[in-house]
């Protein structure tokens, strides 16, 4: 495995590297999550190439970027034994070189949830992504399901600008008792790890209502607000029942033809977490 931390030495590896190579881009403080798109990877590629970079334009103001958990020494040696071939840690400075002045902004898809909550997230996220994609020139590049919105936001982005990849998104790695794995979870204490997972309840209830034939965008909130609410140590954000695609929160009583993302952002102590299940119509 080699780690490398200028743009230059990642494309001299990925000009003598023949074959396909799949990406898979981090911000390090790395779990099983992140691993399984490494094995995703491994699988379907030649190649397996990472990215370690705490990106700091896509975090605001009052957000944790100092304070986020970072161990450089243990994410390479899990990569290692996880079969990555190259790893790249740049400075800040080699993605943002002086006077950079290029952003890359997805507009109506970066607008709500999460765009709403953090302004100036997505404009972040799609303009490290875009370099990414540029520098690294990946034949796949892997993203997990949790991150719900931002694979909304990176797929119209790919599409729209034309990169010859396929963004391949992998389902959500869970804990036993269905939290979502984030690196944020280190945040919480005892207590509030035993919360934690009310939020996974209340996307299985709605998921649940939406089987049994729930169509109303507004029940299945409420749904979702109503278990929320039983626990005391969660603070809601925002919960939404969304066409999977537009992100367009539904309100007609008429079944959507793409199904439904149920996602919700809520925060427990200092971790601000956040979910998703995706049903597809083609789901009972």
């Amino acid at each position: 495995m080699q780690v490398v931390e200028t743009i230059s030495e990642v494309r001299r590896i990925r000009r003598v590297g023949p074959g396909s190579w799949g990406l898979v881009p981090t911000m390090g403080f790395l779990h099983a999550g992140h691993l399984a798109l490494v094995a995703r990877a491994r699988q379907e590629n030649n190649h397996v190439g990472v990215s370690i970079f705490v990106n700091p334009t896509q975090f605001g103001p009052q957000e944790d970027l100092a304070a986020y958990p970072r161990d450089l020494a243990r994410d390479l040696a899990q990569l290692e034994a996880a079969g990555a071939d190259l790893v790249w840690v740049p400075a800040v400075e080699e993605v943002y070189p002086p006077h950079f002045q290029t952003y890359v902004s997805v507009e109506e898809a970066a607008r709500p949830l999460e765009g709403a909550a953090r302004p100036g997230h997505f404009r972040g996220v799609a303009t490290v992504v875009a370099k990414l994609f540029n520098v690294f020139q990946p034949d796949r590049a892997y993203f997990g399901q949790k991150d719900a919105q931002q694979a909304v936001v990176i797929q119209r982005m790919a599409a729209d600008l034309a990169f010859p990849l396929d963004v391949v998104v992998c389902p959500t790695v869970r804990e036993p008792d269905g939290l979502a794995l984030s690196s944020r979870n280190v945040y919480l204490t005892p207590e509030q790890r035993a919360a934690a997972p009310v939020l996974y309840r209340a996307l299985c209830a709605a998921r649940d209502a939406w089987q049994a034939g729930e169509r109303a965008g507004g029940r299945l909130r409420r749904i979702m607000a109503d278990v929320l609410a039983a626990e005391p140590l969660a603070r809601v954000d925002y919960v939404s029942a969304a066409d999977p695609l537009t992100l367009a929160e539904l309100e007609a009583e008429a079944e959507p033809p793409r199904g439904v993302l149920l996602s919700m952002a809520v925060r427990i102590g200092r971790a601000r977490l956040i979910d998703n299940i995706l049903i597809a119509d083609a789901d009972p």
